[in-house]
């Protein structure tokens, strides 16, 4: 994989392309996040993943990969190095929301060793129709 820096927009592009089914984070929102302190953002030429970590905790806000290199290994390699960097900054556990109706998702996250642990109601907006439950997963992020 070849570590690439992203802008906030080229990242809310990538993300609005991979996000079809909500709205994606907007540019200034995405450059908000990743200039605060807490900030985790590893990036790939054709993804993304950014979250934070805040003492022991890792938590995942946004996982992205351009459509067109969908199923190539760069999810995974993405979430490996933003789980390795998170343990190296003192993160014993990573936290992360995926809709309860997204089942690739979750079987992704599972296959990484996500836990689902709870529910959040209503947590995804849709434009065009109902909120979506969030199931909430966790993993311990121990030495393999």
């Amino acid at each position: 994989m070849t570590i690439a820096v992203m802008s906030p927009d080229d990242m809310a592009a990538l993300q609005a392309r991979a996000y079809q089914h909500m709205p994606p984070w907007s540019a200034l929102a995405l450059a908000e996040m990743i200039a605060s302190a807490h900030a985790l953002c590893v990036t790939d030429p054709q993804g993304f993943a950014l979250g934070r970590v805040v003492l022991d905790e890792a938590e995942l806000l946004a996982l992205a990969v351009n459509p067109d290199h969908q199923r190539h290994g760069i999810a995974r390699t993405l979430m490996n190095r933003f789980e390795t960097t998170a343990r190296t900054r003192g993160a014993v556990t990573c936290f992360l929301e995926v809709a309860e109706t997204n089942a690739p998702a979750r079987a992704f996250y599972a296959a990484l060793g996500y836990k689902g642990i709870g529910k959040r109601g209503g947590y995804y907006r849709q434009a065009d129709g109902p909120a979506i439950d969030a199931l909430v997963m966790s993993k311990a992020l121990t030495l393999d």
